[in-house]
């Protein structure tokens, strides 16, 4: 009996043995992978027009978004030491105060942290009241009507020259320079043709000048005979339209055909690539000449030149005028909200307003109490064998 007991106990240790020693030869398994860490999400929100007349202008800027949100994509940023995605919210407000305030509603409701846009006055301007009630800051890169920056919203920026210094400056080299003694103004009635032709009047006046016609259109016209028939028989040597390049180029056509060989200037509305495709040979070597709310000089040329030229191989196109200042604004912004340790707009809205010679592309920039850039270039420009060429930059 005790043998038969010592022999089962013995089996059953033998047993026991076999099977751990068998649970020590099976591999262990490997540890769950921690999950990779998701970077948080910053959205800013872009609006230009995208569709309509001025499509290629809203385009180019926002192009100069999506090149700025990549290259920080790239780059990696940090923000109070997690690193953050930027997503572009790209909308198109086809250059109507109506869509403009729709899709700025939009992206408030989208808690975007920031916005670079609109790109026309009329557009950017009731639009900011939405951006204002929601606390989000605002950089417009191209509206360049004073009224803007001028409502005590301390959500609004812009990075270029306002109507005063445009078409102040335009006003003065009619008279001065171009010795226009018989001057016509012609503006499309939007907030920024109204907004430069009205400034330009009081710099040709102020600069001894004589206004002998003051006529409008809108910004969808395209047949101008009859204003442009009533401005030849005041025999002017300059017509000033304050305006875009969409209805500069057939008002340029129909100038021709009438045999109307005034100078013709306008502002940045028009001083782009296309009104050369528009007007074709309607255009006169030093006929043309616009002044862009922005420009550079020296030193910083070959920054904006290198900018141009990455632009050219990225999307297959030329600049127009206002990507190189959307692409500054988008970086100004998120270096405020790398410096302030967050991007929750209420944290960084200070510093960003206290921005100070910034280095960008288009040059130093920074902000006055208004939230308007300080000591704003203007580069004056002529066309001349069907491109546009510099003849000064002015601060």
């Amino acid at each position: 009996m005790q043998f038969k007991v010592k022999s089962t106990l013995t089996v059953l240790a033998a047993a026991t043995l076999l099977v751990a020693c068998g649970k020590k030869e099976e591999a262990a398994p490997a540890p769950a992978a921690a999950p990779a860490p998701v970077a948080a999400v910053v959205k800013i929100g872009h609006v230009g027009p995208t569709s309509g007349a001025i499509a290629h202008l809203g385009k180019d800027n926002e192009n100069g978004a999506r090149m700025a949100i990549e290259e920080l994509n790239a780059a990696g940023v940090m923000i109070d030491g997690k690193k953050v995605t930027l997503e572009l919210l790209a909308e198109d407000d086809a250059a109507d105060p109506k869509q403009g305030t729709a899709v700025a509603q939009k992206l408030a409701d989208s808690k975007v942290a920031g916005v670079i846009g609109h790109l026309n006055s009329g557009t950017t301007i009731p639009a900011s009241k939405i951006y204002s009630d929601a606390g989000i800051p605002q950089i417009s890169p191209s509206a360049t009507n004073p009224t803007y920056t001028r409502q005590g919203f301390k959500t609004a920026f812009r990075v270029v020259a306002d109507d005063a210094q445009l078409g102040g400056t335009l006003g003065k080299y009619a008279v001065g320079t171009l010795k226009g003694k018989a001057i016509a103004v012609i503006d499309d009635r939007t907030a920024y043709g109204q907004g430069v032709a009205e400034e330009f009047t009081k710099a040709v006046e102020a600069a001894g000048g004589k206004v002998v016609a003051k006529e409008f259109t809108t910004d969808k016209a395209t047949d101008f005979n009859s204003i442009l028939t009533t401005i030849k028989g005041k025999k002017p040597d300059v017509v000033f339209f304050g305006g875009m390049d969409a209805v500069a180029g057939p008002m340029l056509k129909q100038m021709k055909s009438l045999g109307i060989k005034a100078k013709f200037m306008g502002g940045d509305g028009i001083c782009s690539t296309e009104l050369v495709k528009l007007a074709g040979d309607a255009i006169a070597d030093d006929q043309v000449y616009c002044a862009e709310a922005g420009g550079v000089e020296g030193e910083a040329k070959a920054g904006m030149d290198e900018f141009k030229t990455k632009f050219k191989t990225k999307f297959n196109a030329d600049v127009q005028v206002y990507a190189p200042y959307v692409y500054d604004s988008v970086k100004i912004m998120v270096a405020a909200m790398v410096k302030a340790n967050s991007a929750d707009p209420a944290k960084y809205l200070p510093v960003l307003a206290a921005t100070t010679d910034y280095k960008g592309v288009t040059g130093p920039i920074t902000f006055d109490e208004k939230g308007d850039i300080k000591n704003g270039a203007l580069t004056l420009k002529t066309i001349r064998a069907g491109k546009l060429e510099t003849l000064a930059v002015i601060r």
